[in-house]
């Protein structure tokens, strides 16, 4: 099913300048998708555009900052002027932390919680309306290995990742009636520029790659299986190596043990 399921599917990814958002670009369009792109860099998602060979009449570059989600409410419009309807939405755009709870402002905090969740929510909730009209659609947003537990150093990108995980298995439910799925998507280390990026307690970016991001998945193998689960009505997707699938098994049956073995953890 997956091979033809994005066939002239109007595709909108978020965090789309870079990373697993660049990836789900490309691969999306190899598919034939028609897709918009989301980021705040415009330069960016026209260089992705442009490396795509996508065109006016398969895409749409739609800037925006998920910080400032109380403005995301008519965005969705200028997708249904262009295209009619919007079938998939990826909520893939988000920050990372590594810093200490103790050493992490509230200001830090704030905003992971406004652009990994508000942003995130806001944007499915002003996408939502025209899905239920359609009486189609899907909705994937990207949790994270360390949103199934708390990680160290991501304290509070841990809270808003699992978050989502709340937010969204309502909304399936509340849904089941309107043919609309709901898919959760729960990378482990995926190698991006997430960690360089990554807030640390005074707001500033980490600046530096993290050694397991190094040796983490490739981000296009990563694009490949969420696409792959979205179009399969996947609803939980992990996409993760052998170490971070072992610790969510632990976590699961094993939490006294689980308790030690992820304080002693490297996790940068």
């Amino acid at each position: 099913m997956s091979a033809t399921f994005y066939k002239d599917k109007v595709v909108w990814i978020t965090g789309a300048s870079s990373g697993i958002g660049e990836e789900l670009v490309k691969e999306a369009a190899k598919r034939g998708a028609k897709i918009v792109l989301s980021a705040r860099r415009v330069k960016e998602l026209e260089r992705v555009k442009r490396e795509c060979g996508l065109g006016k009449t398969n895409s749409l570059i739609l800037p925006l900052d998920l910080e400032y989600y109380k403005k995301l409410k008519n965005v969705p419009k200028k997708v249904i002027d262009q295209f009619g309807r919007i079938d998939v939405l990826v909520n893939n755009g988000g920050i990372s932390q590594r810093s200490l709870t103790y050493e992490t402002s509230i200001e830090t905090y704030e905003k992971l919680i406004d652009v990994n969740y508000f942003g995130n929510i806001a944007l499915t909730l002003a996408v939502l309306p025209f899905m239920r009209k359609q009486k189609s659609g899907a909705l994937a947003s990207i949790s994270s290995v360390a949103g199934l537990f708390g990680v160290p150093l991501r304290s509070g990108y841990s809270a808003t990742k699992a978050a989502l995980t709340g937010f969204y298995e309502a909304l399936r439910a509340e849904n089941v009636g309107e043919n609309i799925q709901v898919s959760l998507i729960y990378p482990g280390f995926i190698k991006t520029q997430i960690s360089n990026n990554a807030l640390k307690g005074d707001g500033s970016k980490q600046e530096k790659m993290d050694s397991v991001i190094e040796q983490g998945i490739a981000a296009d193998e990563c694009a490949r299986k969420i696409l792959d689960g979205i179009a399969n009505s996947e609803k939980r997707i992990v996409i993760a190596g052998p170490r971070e699938k072992f610790a969510i098994f632990v976590y699961r049956f094993f939490p006294n043990l689980f308790a030690r073995m992820i304080a002693k953890a490297k996790v940068t």
